[in-house]
């Protein structure tokens, strides 16, 4: 019963645990675009398409993995 209980927890934990990857893929995205621009205007529009390929890679992946798990 509290195996059952522990085991139902697990998914919210990981959202929880997403929450983590905001923070990273900002902080990321306007270090690599201030690397490449000095204005703020090309670095804030090079950082929100970087971010964006980082969140799309991620959900790449993330399919990836749930269709593996749930073809095993």
């Amino acid at each position: 019963m509290i195996e059952s209980s522990i085991l139902s927890m697990t998914p919210l934990l990981a959202v929880v645990n997403l929450w983590y990857a905001v923070p990273l893929i900002v902080s990321v995205s306007l270090v690599c675009a201030a690397t490449r621009h000095e204005e703020i205007s090309p670095i804030l529009n090079h950082a929100i398409r970087f971010g964006l390929w980082v969140i799309v890679f991620m959900v790449g992946v993330m399919a990836l993995l749930t269709f593996m798990g749930w073809l095993a």
